[in-house]
């Protein structure tokens, strides 16, 4: 209930700061377009064990509006919904020469703030940020480990073959990047990092993990298009 609580609070005051502060110069943009890039993931879970990145796809739609500019501050907020790949990849030192990998598919909805600094009106470059909440839900996962496979003595290894009890996911994301705004539309490059505040196993005592959540970092590169200047 703490993370329910941080979550939405976070939320609130995120969409609540521009919309009590006082207007500067309104505006009314309305684009939609798409997106698609890459993620590099791990999990955070407890028992650990040694990881390295995982690589996975997405892509997605996404719509943002622009309602007011504070200063030189360009206020607004931004929806997606995205198809998204996480999980981890062991790094597995016992001498059996084992591999293993999880990969874990998850449709994503993001919700965030979104602030700009630069070119306002027209072409041009402008620095973009977006922070908020973000949702998920699990629609598939895979396992992928080596032919040769002999996990017994290693610790812990309950997660070989065990799938993900909860299928709801939630956290933070952040990330920052350059619009450049053309006469075909406007093309947005951006990093984001996504801090997991849901654990995917379950975590009673009885359970083997105490915590098991996503986190990543991602490259994007999205195309909008103004459906309302």
């Amino acid at each position: 209930m703490k993370r329910i609580f941080f979550l939405l609070l976070t939320g609130l005051m995120l969409y609540g700061l521009p919309a009590n502060a006082q207007l500067q110069d309104q505006r009314s943009n309305l684009a939609i377009g798409v997106n698609g890039g890459v993620n590099v993931s791990s999990v955070s879970i407890t028992p650990g064990f040694k990881q390295s990145k995982l690589i996975g796809p997405e892509f997605g739609v996404t719509v943002r509006y622009i309602g007011e500019k504070y200063f030189s501050m360009i206020c607004g907020i931004q929806a997606e919904v995205n198809f998204s790949q996480r999980g981890w990849k062991e790094v597995i030192e016992d001498g059996t020469g084992n591999t293993y990998q999880r990969a874990m598919n998850y449709i994503e909805i993001p919700l965030l703030a979104h602030l700009a600094f630069g070119k306002d009106k027209g072409r041009g470059v402008r620095f973009v940020l977006n922070l908020g909440p973000q949702v998920g839900y699990l629609v598939g996962e895979k396992e992928t480990m080596s032919d040769a496979w002999d996990p017994s003595g290693r610790t812990p290894n309950e997660q070989y073959g065990k799938m993900a009890d909860k299928k709801f996911d939630y956290g933070i994301v952040g990330g920052g990047g350059l619009e450049a705004r053309t006469g075909i539309g406007n093309f947005i490059l951006e990093a984001r990092y996504y801090f997991g505040l849901a654990d995917f196993y379950n975590n009673s005592k009885k359970d083997p993990f105490s915590r098991s959540a996503h986190s990543y970092i991602g490259a994007r590169l999205t195309y909008l298009f103004d459906i309302k200047k």
